[in-house]
């Protein structure tokens, strides 16, 4: 069993900043990519930051500039740094971890969330 704890969202003014982690424990053996995603209300999922191993992350268009995702593989934590927040960037954030655990199976987790504010 996987779990993602995500922490470090609030409520800030426009144009503050805010880091958030995830943090991974359990069976994560196998885990080979985590990302954020955010959830804004009556919006669809949103992939913001996802994290690659090789390249530059393909941030979403909206937050480009302005997050970035890294990880402290020594803690299993991913981290979004999130500056020049806008009210549009309010959501729940989440981590999502995929785990190969075979060769042909591949298992998905998500954290519970986090909700970030901004206000104008």
């Amino acid at each position: 069993q996987v779990q993602l704890v995500e922490s470090g969202g609030g409520l800030v003014q426009s144009g503050g900043s805010l880091r958030l982690s995830c943090t991974a424990s359990g069976s994560i053996a196998g885990i080979y990519k985590m990302d954020w995603y955010r959830r804004a209300p009556g919006e669809a999922r949103e992939l913001v930051a996802p994290n690659i191993d090789v390249g530059p992350p393909n941030y979403a268009d909206s937050v480009k500039g302005r997050f970035s995702i890294f990880e402290d593989n020594k803690k299993n934590t991913l981290y979004l740094e999130m500056t020049e927040l806008k009210p549009e960037d309010t959501a729940v954030y989440y981590c999502q971890a995929d785990q190969g655990v075979s060769p042909v199976q591949l298992l998905s987790h998500w954290g519970q969330g986090t909700q970030v504010t901004v206000s104008s």
